[in-house]
């Protein structure tokens, strides 16, 4: 089990990243929170998303709902070219993020093109449902849903079965495992979280420390969020707020964040705990880079290196299941 790894300085292009992402989103990190105008805005433009999606390499097959599954349109993606036989490649459950609130499988094609690509593998990316319209049980319910499909009526191993996602989806990841472990079901090969919003109690240090040098969020943006998603429920419930979980029993697990996001220290204590735990886990924080900077994989080089220390953890795990 590893500690904290802490990389190198940030590259120009992180810094340009970072004052780029700033200057869209900064404006409206004290604003009240709409989640119809940010369901809208996030995304785009349009284009920019859909050509990042095709220069992965992958391929995305839309699935309509039908049967137990919400409105919305999940994704199959796999890669666009052949590659050879690998018993090591695993089947990826990815959970996308969006603050519970926003985003889509379909936004969220060009980070898991770039996964499925370097892995060859599959990902199914499901479309759950958000809040405030829904509750985060409901999130829950949906994912573990998808989670027993793979394993039920596709066939998937859990031991080749990798669960990954990033900000309200890296969350969802770990709640799913969370309940996974309770109800007595299989539990996936490892987790993977980029960026983890796993504390809906906004109880995190870096929230205020990390408040005016995020480029995306502030302190408000996180508790206002928060409350969109938590209603009248407890925050400090394990499933809503991964952070105070028991990760007894729970798969290795690797952590991707920025040191300058203010979801920081959520990555940071869930990796304590997990390790606390006995759980085998990598924690890696990069300087400057944007929540979910993996996005960006084609253009910056701490995204490339994220996705593909991930796709080697993902890899390395199910060979030892």
């Amino acid at each position: 089990m590893s500690e904290v790894m802490h990389a190198s300085a940030a590259s120009w292009r992180a810094h340009v990243a970072h004052w780029l992402v700033a200057a869209r989103m900064r404006p409206h990190a004290h604003k009240p929170i709409d989640p119809l105008w940010v369901r809208r805005q996030m995304g785009r433009p349009r284009f920019v998303r859909r050509a990042m999606a095709r220069a992965t390499g992958a391929d995305y097959a839309i699935v309509r709902a039908e049967g137990q599954w919400p409105g919305g349109e999940h994704v199959w993606a796999t890669p666009r070219h052949e590659v050879s036989p690998n018993a090591a490649r695993p089947t990826l459950l990815y959970l996308h993020g969006g603050g519970f609130i926003a985003c889509s499988p379909e936004t969220h094609r060009s980070l898991v093109g770039a996964l499925v690509q370097r892995l060859g593998a599959e990902a199914w990316v499901p479309a759950y449902r958000l809040a405030p319209e829904h509750r985060h049980a409901d999130a829950l319910a949906d994912v573990l849903g998808a989670y027993r499909m793979l394993i039920e009526s596709k066939g998937v191993l859990p031991s080749r079965l990798v669960v990954a996602g990033d900000s309200a989806g890296g969350g969802l990841a770990l709640s799913l495992v969370l309940a996974l472990r309770d109800a007595g079901l299989p539990r996936p090969a490892a987790v993977v979280t980029f960026c983890p919003w796993a504390d809906l109690s906004a109880s995190g240090a870096s929230l205020e420390e990390n408040s005016t040098r995020c480029s995306m969020f502030a302190a408000d943006t996180i508790r206002r969020a928060a409350q969109l998603v938590v209603g009248n429920e407890d925050a400090r419930d394990p499933l809503l707020s991964p952070v105070f979980g028991d990760y007894r029993d729970f798969p290795p697990l690797l952590l991707h964040a920025s040191t300058h996001e203010v979801l920081r220290d959520d990555a940071v204590r869930v990796a304590e705990r997990a390790r606390a735990a006995g759980v085998p886990v990598q924690l890696r924080l990069w300087p400057r880079v944007p929540h979910v900077w993996q996005f960006l994989s084609a253009v910056l080089p701490e995204a490339e290196q994220s996705v593909s220390e991930a796709v080697q953890f993902m890899t390395a795990q199910v060979s030892h299941g």
